[in-house]
């Protein structure tokens, strides 16, 4: 007979050697604080006609113990790290294990999740936890660590009372057993060389068997969503800009300042290039000393609207006091806004002013982009490292840009613009970057 070392021993009448229990107990308690997992064994010499096993149950009585022995299985290098990359994320970390106590609680103090001040509300046995009814457990569930001589359901009970805490689980598992726990869990771990069943339950398999994956996983999730933010962001200034200009020109009774074919090029940037450019941003380890959001929360945060209004606001005001001078004034260059002589009875746009407001709006929002991709970073928009094909799209655009306002001409109702304003138009519209790279610095 083989199993836990205390079960096999109080089915045991006798034990080989005449050791009494107290030396083995003490045998086990030094292996188990060592994180070694004990497997006792039993034996008795069956006579013929004598049942040993009847109905699926033991039946001998007069087992001798033979000994323990102790299997070392020692943590990963790369789980403490891992497992504190998951506590500094704001994931709370639970072990479900049919170890002892005293190994369960040396396993998580080598990783990292047992702390010096913890103590018995943190860790808890099979029975003790299977004899805690519903309130009980759903008061102490969070205190919980470590769950030892766990049985196949009590992880499921686990999962399910951590949800009555509107908490979001994963739960790891390999084995059969652990297939109800991880269809119950909104997002089930299988391991590489898990059972079928378990595969077949889970959401995801982790090839590799390693607790990093986890973090890694966490880390593409939360920078992906960083992304949609982004470009919701940028998209919605831009979408609140163009709808408040064109508004406001059909309420001034002119014509719309940018035409059918400038507004689906500005849509094509806005959309499938910032779309790439945005979404091609590569993760980030800074997202992982974020907390977790509530899954209940809205995509577009506070800081998002604030931005949304602020800026498009600011380049509303912009763009439509640009409307008025170009309305009122004969611009031939951006060098005659320093002596500007504004005529009421004028309020046609030459070609050349419609050619300088499209540019000016357009790199506006380029600009801004930029602004778009460190929302939420912590850090720089000049911290392009690993952004190639930001910078690829990017440049796209500037060039897209310089080329249609060039050669453009009658299809994009363009003329071509002087040296001299590119240059204006360039420097004066990246104040947007310079401007959000102060708030930036400020704010960190």
């Amino acid at each position: 007979v083989k199993g836990a070392p205390e079960i096999v021993y109080s089915l045991c009448r006798n034990t080989e050697g005449g050791v009494d229990k107290a030396a083995i107990d003490n045998l086990l308690l030094g292996y188990q604080n060592q994180a070694m997992r004990t497997l006792g064994f039993a034996y008795q010499i069956v006579e013929p006609g004598q049942e040993a096993i009847a109905d699926g149950n033991l039946v001998a009585d007069n087992l001798i113990f033979m000994g323990v022995v102790a299997i070392s299985d020692p943590v990963r290098a790369d789980v403490p790290d891992a497992v504190q990359e998951c506590l500094d994320a704001g994931i709370a970390i639970k072990i479900v294990t049919g170890d002892t106590p005293n190994t369960a609680k040396e396993i998580a103090r080598q990783i990292g999740l047992w702390k010096e001040g913890d103590g018995d509300r943190n860790i808890i046995t099979g029975p003790e936890f299977a004899a805690l009814d519903d309130k009980a457990l759903y008061d102490r569930v969070k205190d919980l660590k470590v769950i030892s001589r766990a049985r196949p359901l009590d992880k499921k009970r686990l999962v399910e009372t951590l949800q009555k805490r509107n908490e979001v689980v994963a739960v790891t598992g390999d084995g059969t057993n652990d297939a109800p726990a991880l269809k119950a869990a909104q997002v089930g771990l299988s391991m590489g060389d898990g059972t079928s069943v378990a595969k077949e339950a889970s959401d995801i398999t982790i090839v590799d068997n390693s607790f990093a994956s986890i973090g890694r996983a966490v880390m593409w999730g939360r920078s992906l969503y960083h992304n949609i933010q982004r470009f919701i962001l940028f998209q919605m200034t831009v979408n609140v800009v163009a709808c408040l200009i064109v508004l406001c020109g059909a309420f001034m009774g002119t014509e719309s300042p940018l035409t059918v074919t400038q507004m689906l090029w500005v849509n094509l940037i806005m959309d499938t290039f910032a779309a790439m450019a945005l979404a091609s941003l590569p993760p980030s380890e800074r997202v992982m000393k974020d907390k977790p959001r509530d899954r209940n929360a809205f995509i577009i945060n506070r800081p998002m609207r604030y931005d949304i209004i602020g800026m498009g606001g600011l380049f509303f005001v912009l763009l439509l006091g640009l409307l008025y001078i170009f309305h009122h004034a004969d611009i031939t260059c951006l060098t005659d806004l320093l002596s500007l002589h504004l005529d009421p009875s004028s309020s046609e746009m030459t070609p050349y002013e419609l050619s300088l407001f499209f540019t000016i709006f357009v790199f506006l929002q380029f600009w801004n982009m930029f602004n778009a991709r460190a929302f939420e970073s912590h850090g720089s928009a000049f911290n392009l490292k690993g952004c190639s094909e930001f910078d690829f799209i990017a440049l796209v655009i500037l060039i897209g840009q310089i080329l249609i306002v060039t050669f453009g001409g009658e299809m994009f109702n363009v003329t071509p613009l002087k040296v001299v304003d590119w240059v204006i138009i360039i420097v004066v519209t990246s104040l947007v970057l310079w401007v959000g790279e102060l708030f930036r610095l400020f704010k960190k």
